[in-house]
């Protein structure tokens, strides 16, 4: 028997076991509940952090509880291997992304097998190879066909000096994050895919989604952006021309000073040739950064265009400016301006020094001061001829009806949410699957011809995507007339493979189509987990996604995660770990150290999930000198030897109690782990339970069969959490079967009858003694008891009693006068 914890050599063991027996490895069974449990899969960067440690371990430990329930658990593993970090690293060390970043998903199996995470690896998959993205260019040729799928002309951010489109991100203070160049807008011809024709089933089906948490589905919903409002029409004075614009506002319609349309706008445009200052201008914000987070906080500039509109209802003449906060790829590429009631048209106004009129007034009298900040709030209608008096819903009804009367407006539902611009003129990525010719226009790659490969032996300069001049990729026959055409050369957005590889992990070994019937199995995945930063884009791609797939009758259902944990960053000082801060711990080293089950342990117990992990090294020794005591516990126990069935009849009231809070706490560590997630309380209550175990001073045989059990509680307990250890110590308490094989343990409620309880007894509200009832006792034998114990007696002899108060199973309050 192994008397010292060696960590290196119990993992190792444990690993070792699982391997041989191909334990994670999992296949349909209708036979069995099924639970698919999923973590966000990584970016192969090369090395884990504590992030990735905190976010794999809390799904480990969910698929293995719920596998000891008896059910047919998933657990997979596939890495999201496309994307621009590995192009820079391509650069940096003058190496092949593709041979980057397979080399970086070799070491980081080797971290994750390390770990002892429960994964079936058999289905494991890289979402750099054409037998995965193969099936994402079919999809995408199906939604061509179908008209969700198209090309247009866009905005995006470009570096003039690497000759590359960059992500929002990938611009610090207006310039190139790589070479510092200051970047330009450009319009590019872009492919999108049509998410907007699903916003109304992504807002309601939200609903379906109880098991997630309720400030994710705000963010989605905010992000979508349903809303109600007007499409007005304001006729161009001395054109035939009309200027639409949205709002959702009509109420403060007749405070409109002034239209505001985008620079690249037609009419901002066709103005420009005839005045320079507003060209200038038009040049100057196509050097704008493209995201909204940029137009919110740049200066808000603008220019007359010299042009006029005329307001739908009074007639008036309205100037039409351009400016740098409207975007030509929302809505209409124009608003109007109500500056009274706008702070953004107030301080534009301000700056042009354009009229400011009050049309709204606040419904309690309070007193506004126009000249300092726009009045936002709704109110009572006034400066608004026949719709004066009226507030809110009544005003934006009355004008909305006005409006559709004279044809010059209709209602309209709009949404905040837009196309999804799929097209990165980057290399590392999936080719689209589009053939461009003279004559045919854009042409679907035929399904005989995918997929489309990727060239992998490439070498990356950071001057452009290095397939643009490649002839023997681009250069290709149009598949519908025969003429020579070129193939796109554009990538997909790297949210493409991530957005369904939830699906593909059911069926990854497929090579005829792009999911079957084992989809349908699965799915949905039962708890997804994952970081709260991916709650917008990620997961809205990945339910759109899902809806795509179903709309093809590739699966069934309306959504693909059924629960969702998102769980908190782990901080160092205080702060996120990074790199740049120098906060870093690598996982590698502690493992090295401390072993795996060690650092499990700490990142289980150290914070809920959900909320952030403060990491601490004093932390961690704690999480490592339990095990140790554990481990003496249970080695010691088993040199006394094992009990394989135990009499727990007529026990001692402390072995009573003893076994009492070892079903106690079973009971709490199932709803703790299996309901709530709680795995830091659940842990807490086996430490507890330990060291009362610690305690036990009886030396019989009963002693020993209550410690084999409660001891045997402790490692099944902590088995989803430490699964090597456990591992070993199962055997050690004579076990023949792994314990990864063992159900989880049943409570036995016998064990939780007491006989007799503890209850406090207060006079006036103040404790005063401790008595031991027996647990059915009727009231007047624990007032008897009561009233019998010298200490009470010294509170109460002589005065008159006024009232007894019982609280069962807890206290006694004797209420005397004086």
């Amino acid at each position: 028997m192994q008397n010292e914890y060696r960590p290196d050599q119990v993992e190792s063991a444990a690993q070792q076991y699982w391997q041989e027996n191909n334990s994670f490895h999992v296949v349909e069974d209708t036979s069995k509940e099924k639970f698919y449990c999923l973590s966000m899969f990584p970016y192969p960067s090369g090395q884990l952090h504590m992030g990735h440690v905190r976010n794999y371990t809390i799904g480990d430990v969910i698929a293995r509880y719920q596998r000891m329930q008896g059910k047919n658990v998933l657990q997979p593993m596939g890495w999201d291997a496309f994307g621009l970090p590995a192009e820079n690293a391509a650069i940096k060390n003058k190496v092949a992304p593709a041979a980057w970043t397979y080399q970086n998903i070799d070491y980081m199996r080797g971290q994750l097998q390390r770990l002892g995470l429960g994964y079936d690896w058999q289905r494991e998959l890289a979402t750099c190879t054409p037998q995965y993205y193969r099936w994402e260019q079919w999809l995408f040729t199906c939604l061509f066909e179908k008209g969700l799928v198209y090309k247009k002309t866009a905005a995006v951010n470009w570096c003039p000096h690497d000759q590359t489109v960059l992500a929002n991100e990938q611009v610090i203070d207006g310039c190139c994050w790589r070479c510092d160049t200051k970047v330009e807008r450009r319009e590019i011809p872009q492919w999108f895919m049509k998410i907007t024709d699903y916003a109304d089933q992504l807002l309601a089906d939200l609903d379906q989604l109880d098991g997630w948490p309720e400030q994710v589905k705000t963010m989605q919903a905010n992000w979508i952006g349903r809303s109600e409002g007007v499409q007005i029409q304001f006729d161009m004075v001395g054109s035939k021309e009309t200027l639409e614009v949205y709002t959702t506002r009509p109420d403060t319609l007749m405070g409109v000073s002034y239209l505001a349309v985008a620079a690249e706008h037609p009419l901002a445009l066709r103005a420009a040739n005839d005045n320079p200052i507003l060209q200038t201008f038009i040049d100057e914000c196509r050097k704008m950064e493209t995201s909204e987070a940029a137009m919110e906080t740049a200066e808000k500039k603008g220019v007359d265009t010299g042009l006029l509109a005329i307001h739908p209802v009074t007639g008036e003449q309205v100037p039409v400016w351009a400016a740098n906060f409207v975007l030509m790829g929302y809505g209409t590429g124009a608003v109007m301006s109500v500056p009274a009631h706008d702070q953004r048209d107030f301080e534009f106004a301000q700056k042009y020094q354009l009229p400011i009129k009050q049309v709204i007034k606040p419904v309690n009298q309070q007193e506004i001061d126009l000249t300092k900040a726009a009045f936002t709030d709704k109110g009572e209608l006034i400066n608004s001829k026949q719709f004066d008096g009226l507030k809110e819903q009544e005003a934006f009804d009355a004008i909305a009806d006005f409006l559709v009367s004279q044809n010059k407006g209709e209602r309209q539902v709009n949404y905040r949410l837009r196309d999804w611009g799929v097209s990165r003129q980057r290399y590392w990525g999936t080719p689209i699957p589009i053939i461009n010719c003279d004559d045919c226009g854009a042409v679907a790659v035929p399904e005989q011809d995918l997929p489309v490969v990727l060239p992998e032996d490439v070498i990356v300069d950071g001057s452009g995507s290095p397939i643009k001049s490649m002839p023997e990729f681009y250069e290709c026959s149009c598949p519908k007339c025969g003429k020579p055409a070129q193939r796109e050369t554009d990538t997909f957005d790297t949210f493409f493979e991530s957005s369904w590889y939830f699906a593909r992990f059911a069926c990854p070994d497929n090579s005829e189509a792009m999911l079957d019937e084992r989809a349908d199995y699965w799915l949905p995945v039962d708890q997804y987990i994952g970081g709260i930063e991916h709650a917008v884009l990620h997961l809205l791609y990945a339910r759109f996604f899902h809806k795509l797939m179903r709309d093809e009758g590739l699966i069934s259902g309306d959504e693909p995660f059924k629960n969702l944990l998102t769980q908190g960053m782990v901080l160092k000082d205080g702060a996120k770990m990074s790199k740049s801060k120098g906060n870093t711990v690598d996982p590698q080293a502690l493992i090295d150290q401390y072993g795996a089950d060690t650092s499990r342990l700490f990142m289980m117990f150290a914070a809920p999930p959900e909320m952030s992990l403060e990491w601490s090294d004093q932390g961690v020794d704690g999480a490592n000198r339990f095990l140790r005591r554990l481990w003496r516990a249970v080695t010691e126990h088993a040199e006394q030897g094992v009990v394989k069935a135990g009499d727990l009849s007529d026990l001692s009231e402390s072995l009573q109690a003893l076994r009492r809070q070892a079903h106690q706490t079973l009971a709490k560590v199932s709803d703790d782990i299996g309901r709530r997630h709680t795995f830091n309380t659940a842990i807490a209550a086996v430490m507890e339970l330990m060291n009362s175990l610690t305690k036990l001073n009886d030396d019989n045989e009963k002693a020993h069969v209550v410690m084999q059990e409660a001891l045997e509680l402790v490692v099944l307990m902590l088995s989803p959490i430490t699964p090597h250890i456990c591992h070993h110590l199962w055997q050690t308490l004579g076990h023949d079967e792994a314990i990864v094989n063992v159900s989880w343990p049943t409570i036995d409620e016998t064990a939780l009858k007491q006989d007799k309880i503890e209850l406090m007894v207060q006079v006036n509200g103040k404790l005063r003694a401790k008595i031991s009832v027996a647990a059915d006792a009727e009231q007047k034998d624990v007032e008897a008891l009561a009233f019998a114990d010298e200490n009470v007696q010294r509170f109460t002899d002589g005065k008159e009693v006024r009232k007894v108060i019982l609280v069962p199973g807890r206290l006694l309050n004797i209420v005397v006068a004086g």
